[in-house]
């Protein structure tokens, strides 16, 4: 009988590729400058692989920097990788883990996220940095839009988004700053989508349905061995 390993780390979709388009990037890039340069009469074949290629450089560097290992799963929780840093979940603070749907017309939609309720907001406040904070403000823009459009009443996003500025209160914890906007967010996006935290699909090395079983696995056994 086999035993499933204690630590899994995970190596995201989004790396895969990232020198091979780098290069060709690269490639096209100095080929429609040299065009440029070199042969004015063929201007628009120029500008053609220059845009191309600095479109492709562009992504293929973003995906070179994204870190090796976007997620590492062991006995304890979830850690979370992020180019702008990293944040641990523990299997003791999530109560649930599923896929955030939302209602368009009669039709009900999955986004493309797994969305992880936390128990408390303060550890994850606790132990993630303020840069990662600041990024996934900035990143979660579309959930937010998402997120406000539930209810399709804008004045009520408005009142949100001057909140987000004011200093949050929870469990006794005073935050202010981008930890206090980080946490607002959080708790937004909870009242209206069901999840405090979003890790995005292409940060998966497997299908989102697949990741979904094996995070609640490792929460179902926490509970037990914790019994």
């Amino acid at each position: 009988m086999t035993t499933e390993p204690q630590v899994i780390s995970v190596r995201p979709l989004s790396k895969r590729n990232g020198f091979t388009l780098t290069w060709l990037g690269a490639f096209a890039f100095i080929l429609g400058f040299s065009l440029f340069v070199l042969f004015p009469d063929l201007f628009a074949l120029g500008l053609v692989f220059f845009s191309l290629g600095a479109i492709a450089l562009v992504l293929g560097l973003a995906k070179v920097y994204e870190p090796e290992t976007s997620l590492s799963i062991d006995e304890n929780g979830l850690t979370y990788f992020h180019r702008r840093g990293n944040v641990f979940i523990g299997w003791d603070n999530i109560q649930r883990v599923d896929n955030p749907r939302i209602t368009q017309g009669i039709e009900t939609l999955e986004l493309s996220y797994i969305g992880i309720k936390v128990k408390k907001l303060n550890p994850i406040l606790d132990n993630i940095s303020l840069r990662l904070a600041a990024g996934l403000l900035t990143e979660q823009r579309p959930l937010l839009v998402t997120a406000a459009s539930q209810q399709e009443d804008l004045a009520t996003l408005e009142t949100y988004l001057g909140a987000e500025f004011s200093p949050l209160t929870l469990e006794g914890d005073r935050y202010r700053g981008v930890l206090a906007m980080f946490g607002h967010r959080c708790v937004m996006l909870d009242s209206r989508l069901g999840f405090h935290l979003y890790i995005p699909n292409d940060s998966l090395d497997r299908e989102p349905n697949e990741f979904i079983t094996l995070l609640r696995q490792r929460v179902a056994a926490h509970i037990r061995n914790s019994d």
